[in-house]
């Protein structure tokens, strides 16, 4: 029997982006939107490579969301539930009650050349890609799981009924259903066969890489321009406050002690609310001189956040000792997660 000489490394890009906290997503999600700004030829080019490095977010994501549904038992679907209701309270209806009554006192124009439209839409949502990806590498089953906040407040529902306006604010049950059918249906066959539970634990590690990349390619840097200054303001303020406030639930509500930072990574803007200052223009015809600077800002906010929130966890967990291993979080998922964890 001979000994395996281990293959030199020439270039340890994986190791790197490990190294980088959160560069597991942010780097191939920067090279995304530098190929969705400067190459479009190349993700246009069809069959695997438009495929793989443009289209697949949609199923990667989904996939990743059936993985996280095989992990999660039925003694663990209590905490589950827990955390995407802290998500969900401090990331959307939190915020946006406050952007609503700050509409009460200085109106729609808002302040600093950010409209009270282009303010609450930036708010109210958060990017379920990034969340699942950040989770996936730092969160254990519970924090996955709560991607479904994401999924409620995807879209203009929020925005529209914090507004007050009717109408387009309906967003059809079957869509709802159909962003949680796969979390469900990988708990079902996570719990009838826990054979799948190994063989798809390795799924995050796998697929974020890929969807990181495919999200970035959707973001086109030239909104950061049209957006301006106020654009980035918009971001440089959804990231931390936001975040901030589900930290704080993470930390005060959900007792999660020294894994608290996770709650940073819901600081973000979700790419789909690029198109909800239009569709609110249309339905109250009142906002529509706003609705064309308030999609720049919601763009320029996009990638902002999705560079800032995560980073802003990373820093929160290393500062807090929360920053662990791949080999301490498989620890974590392995315990009853109804215990709770200790506080620092």
């Amino acid at each position: 029997m001979t000994d395996t000489i281990p293959e030199r490394e020439i270039a340890p890009l994986y190791q790197l982006m490990n190294r980088i906290p959160g560069g597991l997503m942010l780097i191939p999600l920067v090279i995304g939107s530098l190929l969705g700004t400067f190459a479009t030829g190349f993700l246009e080019m069809g069959s695997f490579t438009t495929a793989l490095f443009q289209q697949s977010a949609l199923p990667l994501i989904a996939l990743l969301i059936f993985a996280t549904g095989t992990q999660v038992t039925l003694k663990t679907s209590g905490p589950v539930v827990a955390t995407a209701g802290v998500v969900l309270l401090c990331k959307s209806i939190i915020p946006a009650t406050i952007v609503i009554l700050l509409g009460q006192v200085v109106g729609i124009d808002g302040i600093l050349g950010v409209s009270i439209l282009a303010l609450l839409v930036a708010v109210d949502n958060s990017n379920g890609g990034l969340w699942l990806a950040f989770t996936g590498r730092y969160g254990d089953k519970r924090d996955r799981g709560a991607y479904i906040a994401s999924a409620l407040n995807d879209g203009p529902f929020f925005s529209m009924l914090f507004l007050g306006a009717s109408g387009l604010a309906d967003i059809p049950v079957s869509a709802m259903v159909a962003a949680v059918i796969p979390f469900l249906l990988g708990m079902l066959v996570g719990n009838l066969n826990p054979h799948w539970r190994e063989v798809l634990r390795p799924t995050p590690a796998i697929v974020i890489p890929f969807f990181a990349l495919a999200l970035g390619t959707g973001i086109d840097l030239n909104n950061i321009v049209k957006g301006g200054l106020s654009g980035l303001v918009v971001g440089l303020v959804v990231a931390p406050v936001t975040g901030l406030f589900v930290y704080l639930g993470y930390r005060f509500l959900l007792r999660r002690g020294y894994r608290s930072g996770i709650g940073f990574a819901a600081g973000t803007t979700a790419g789909n609310a690029i198109a909800t200052p239009a569709i609110i223009g249309l339905a109250d015809p009142k906002f529509q001189p706003f609705v064309e600077t308030a999609t720049a800002q919601v763009a320029a906010s996009v990638l902002v956040t999705a560079i800032i929130a995560p980073t802003l966890a990373s820093l929160a967990l290393k500062r807090e000792g929360g920053l662990l291993s791949e080999e301490e979080i498989e620890r974590l998922d392995d315990m009853d997660l109804g215990v709770k964890e200790p506080q620092l």
